[in-house]
């Protein structure tokens, strides 16, 4: 998450008048929240899946390696300074199947831009989840949080990462030797589909 974040929040220059706290959001299958303690086990199937571990450069980490990672992503959960970093669950039928990031890099109105990043355990691919989920944090970040941009960074062998930012309207910004970015304006994001209304109290829906 880089030094900024970890400077003493005095020496991190100005924060957002109104910041943003994690909130409750629910998609038209989907439930974003803050990550709970009881979300330990499935963080743990997460860390195991092989294919989550090679899309994002992860190590291979032993169980309580695992679980230290999984509590400091407990802490992500406000956005109010540039170089803050949320946090979002994603859980499907009570489990934790993934999540969905916001990193804010710069907090002036007019040039406010925030990094997404998203996960998915491996068996749940191929359903639509990860979009879902994407496009709803999208929602979060150009509408509750205000942002101007949005960009992406993909290992680049993670073609599905790629995949998705392509459907979620991102353009392919630039590449190094090891990764793609991909940049998204406010005027090109076309927002959900799914009726994503901004909390889940009266837009929670599981089908299955």
């Amino acid at each position: 998450m880089g030094s900024v974040l970890h400077r003493p929040r005095a020496l991190r220059g100005p924060a957002l008048d109104d910041p943003l706290v994690a909130p409750v959001l629910g998609t038209d299958r989907l439930l974003l929240r803050p990550y709970r303690a009881a979300d330990a086990v499935d963080w743990l199937a997460i860390e195991a899946d092989e294919q989550v571990r090679a899309g994002l450069g992860w190590p291979i980490r032993t169980e309580r390696q695992a679980l230290e990672h999984f509590r400091a992503r407990t802490h992500h959960t406000a956005l109010s300074q540039a170089g803050d970093f949320l946090a979002l669950a994603v859980e499907l039928d009570d489990h934790v199947i993934g999540d969905v990031s916001l990193h804010l890099r710069t907090i002036a109105e007019e040039t406010r831009s925030v990094e997404i990043g998203w996960l998915q355990r491996s068996d749940r691919c191929g359903r639509g989840y990860a979009t879902e989920a994407a496009q709803a944090a999208l929602d979060l970040a150009f509408g509750r949080l205000g942002a101007v941009l949005v960009t992406a960074v993909v290992d680049r062998t993670n073609e599905p990462s790629s995949r998705l930012a392509r459907r979620l309207g991102f353009r392919l910004a630039g590449t190094t030797a090891a990764r793609t970015a991909w940049v998204l304006a406010r005027e090109e994001h076309r927002g959900s589909t799914s009726g994503f209304g901004g909390t889940a109290t009266d837009r929670r829906r599981f089908p299955q």
